[in-house]
C-alpha cells in the first residue's frame, strides 16, 4: 500500500518535532549559561541586530501580550543586552536595540545552540545536504506563508 504524501510529511514532520523535544535541554543549559529563561533567550535572539523594533510590534512577532515584552525587556535591559529608545517617527513609541553585550551575547548564544548534535554527524555528507536542502525549502515556504 502506498503511504499519501499528507501522511508521509506527517511522519517526517513528527520527527521534526520530536528532534527538537529530545534537544530542548540543550536550550535550557544555554540560557543557564548566560543566566536567562528560555523565554528571554528567544527574544534575545529574535532580535534583529541592525534593526529597532518597537514594543508593540515585538509583541505582535512574539506572538505575547505587551505586558509581556515589557516583562521579556526588563530583563534585557538589567543584563545589559538591551535598550528602549524613541522611535525616530514618534518619540512616544519605544523601540528596542541591542546593545553591544546584547550582540556578542546573541552571537554566543546561537552558536552554541548551533552545534549539531553527534548523532547527526552519523549521517554522511550527502545526507545532510539533503537534509539541510529540504528543512531549507520548507523554512521558506513557511516564511512566505
Amino acid at each position: 500500500m502506498t503511504k499519501r504524501k499528507v501522511d508521509v510529511a506527517a511522519d517526517a514532520w513528527r520527527s521534526v518535532i520530536d528532534l527538537m523535544q529530545s534537544r530542548k535541554h540543550r536550550f535550557l543549559e544555554v540560557a543557564q549559561e548566560w543566566g536567562l529563561t528560555p523565554g528571554h533567550v528567544q527574544a534575545l535572539i529574535s532580535l534583529e541586530p541592525e534593526n529597532a523594533l518597537a514594543m508593540g510590534a515585538l509583541a505582535s512577532s512574539w506572538k505575547c501580550d505587551a505586558s509581556h515584552v515589557t516583562f521579556l525587556v526588563d530583563r534585557l535591559e538589567e543584563k545589559g543586552y538591551a535598550k528602549r529608545q524613541p522611535a525616530k517617527h514618534d518619540r512616544r513609541v519605544k523601540t528596542i536595540v541591542l546593545t553591544p553585550a546584547g550582540l556578542t551575547a546573541r552571537s554566543a548564544i546561537l552558536d552554541r545552540l548551533y552545534e549539531p548534535p553527534e548523532a547527526l554527524l552519523e549521517l554522511s555528507v550527502a545526507e545532510l545536504e539533503a537534509l539541510t536542502e529540504a528543512l531549507t525549502k520548507v523554512r521558506l515556504a513557511a516564511d512566505r506563508g
